[in-house]
This record gives structure tokens, C-alpha cells and sequence, in this order.
């Protein structure tokens, strides 16, 4: 099971790798929002084109994909762009006739339920799966408008495709993470400036330096009180990314209860922002490593 987490979805790509090298078969695969998009490739049997294709990408490529939406108003861009530069690695085609079984999932705004694909077009799947609200256009399938299947569930295990005996494998990307907070502040350096004037010939009265150095602890003392005032180190943005982010972090591990997975490698949720995708391959190395050390604690207990 691929989770959500934009840029750090490319840690799938390492996932895989690291479980087909250890001779792991993967007989079914599922994913959502970004984890959709390395499935669909997987199971189309041209992940290492994807691949390739991931590790080209730069911040001006990513800028070229951004259809830019001005007459919706509903979102800041179509969509359109990128899954035509995905159909240049795979043309789009039913997922009935991928390699193994895929599991697609998005979100519906208008049942606010989940809705799972697992026939039709490849690309209208992946399409809705990814539409994240407010920056993709959301996709409109009969009566439902679909959005990013992150929403509801940014680790969908329960859909996954499953056979008796098998093994559930879960690429979590968007593990429980403390938010980074900066506190720190820049000190008032008066004996620098005080050296600073004596240095130029500048008398400075032992009087007046007393002042300074008096001013220059209070002036200290109220700038690390608004440092460490919490409420400071956030915007309205970081706000409203901080609160969706809480609810992905809660509903992942919810997930996780509701259906254990029998491998679980985790990646923190802040360990990439969203658009990273200029990190391709650092994150896909990172992939690799936790899945492998999941491995090793499956292994161990085995």
C-alpha cells in the first residue's frame, strides 16, 4: 500500500525496489494521491521508466506542468499537463489489463465518501487521486467530484487487493512529526559595537557604556520572550497546513488500527516538503533505507 504525501511518494519508488531485492513478489499493489501515481507505473510494469523520468525533474520542469487554471476559480491548476507527461512513460490503458492487480483511490466531495478504482482508465484514476483541493481542478465522474484520496484516508490499506497467505506492506510517507518551529533570535552585540567605536576613535563615556550594555539586556530579554511566544512562529498558512497535516498524521495511524499492516516502514511527515520533487533522489534513497529496515524487523521477528 503507496500512501499520500506529494514529493515524498517517490520514497515509494525506493520501497519497491527494496522489497523486489529481497525477493519479495509483489502480487497486487494500491496506492493514493501520489502513492496512485508510482502504483499505476508499477503495475504497468514501467516503474524504472518512471524512475528515470523522476530523477530529470527540476523546479523549472515542475513550473512547465503548472497548466495555470484562471476561469474555474476552484483551483489553481488543471491537472492536464502532467498526466500528459506521464502517458509519454505509459499510455494510459484499462487498469483491467495491468500486470498485476491496482487499487486506485480517491475522494468524493460530494458523498464525502471514498471511491476505490480498480477497472477503467488508468490515468482518470491517477488524475482524480492526485487532485489536491484548492490546487488541482477536481475531477467530475458522473455525480461525484473527486479529489486527492489522501483526504479521507492517506493510507487506504483496507482496499488493497489481497490472496491467502499474503503479506500487507505499508509505505507510510506521512509519519507522526513534530512541526519545525524556529525560536531562535539574533542577540544585541553591544561589546561589539562598543569595540567597533573605539576601534574608529570614537570615545564612548563609561557612563554611556553602562547604558548601552543595560539597554542592550532588555532589549535581549524582550526579543527572546517573542521568540519563544509560540504563537508567533505561525502564519495563517502554516496554520491551516499545520491542521491538515494533524489530520493526516491522525488518520494514517487510524488506518493502521483498523487494518495492521505486516510490514510497516514510515517516513516523517516533515522529512520533505510537499514539492520536492528536485530531491528525487535523495527521497527515493530514503525509501529504500526505512523499507529495508522494516524489512529487517519483519525478518527478525519471522
Amino acid at each position: 500500500m503507496l500512501g499520500s504525501g506529494g514529493a515524498r511518494g517517490l520514497a515509494h519508488i525506493g520501497a519497491i525496489e527494496a522489497l523486489e531485492e529481497r525477493g519479495y513478489n509483489i502480487s497486487s499493489i494500491a496506492g493514493c494521491s501520489m502513492g496512485s501515481i508510482i502504483a499505476g507505473m508499477y503495475a504497468a510494469g514501467q516503474l524504472k521508466e518512471a524512475k528515470e523520468w523522476f530523477l530529470q525533474v527540476d523546479k523549472q520542469l515542475i513550473l512547465r506542468m503548472m497548466d495555470i487554471n484562471l476561469l474555474s476559480g476552484n483551483s489553481l491548476v488543471k491537472g492536464q499537463k502532467i498526466i500528459q507527461e506521464l502517458e509519454k512513460i505509459v499510455p494510459d490503458r484499462p487498469m483491467e489489463q495491468l500486470n498485476i492487480p491496482c487499487t486506485i483511490v480517491a475522494s468524493d466531495m460530494i458523498s464525502t465518501e471514498e471511491v476505490v478504482f480498480r477497472s477503467g482508465s488508468l490515468f482518470e484514476a491517477v488524475r482524480a487521486s492526485i487532485s489536491i483541493p484548492l490546487f488541482f481542478q477536481p475531477v467530475q465522474i458522473g455525480e461525484k467530484l473527486l479529489i486527492d484520496g489522501g483526504i479521507l484516508n492517506p493510507l487506504p490499506l483496507h482496499i488493497v487487493a489481497r490472496t491467502e497467505g499474503d503479506i500487507l506492506v505499508a509505505m507510510d510517507i506521512s509519519g507522526k512529526d513534530a512541526m519545525p518551529v524556529n525560536t531562535d533570535y539574533e542577540p544585541i552585540d553591544v561589546e561589539g559595537r562598543l569595540t567597533d567605536l573605539k576601534a574608529r576613535g570614537i570615545p564612548v563615556p563609561k557612563s554611556v557604556e553602562h547604558q548601552l550594555r543595560q539597554l542592550g539586556k532588555r532589549v535581549d530579554g524582550i526579543l527572546e520572550r517573542r521568540a519563544q511566544d509560540l504563537g508567533r512562529t505561525v502564519s495563517f498558512m502554516s496554520m491551516l497546513d499545520r491542521m491538515s497535516d494533524m489530520q493526516i498524521q491522525q488518520n494514517t495511524i487510524l488506518a493502521c488500527r483498523l487494518t495492521p499492516p505486516d510490514i510497516h516502514a514510515v517516513m516523517r511527515q516533515y522529512a520533505y516538503n510537499t514539492f520536492d520533487f528536485d530531491k528525487a533522489e535523495q527521497i527515493i534513497a530514503d525509501g529504500k533505507r526505512l523499507m529495508n529496515e522494516a524489512l529487517d524487523a519483519y525478518e527478525r521477528q519471522a
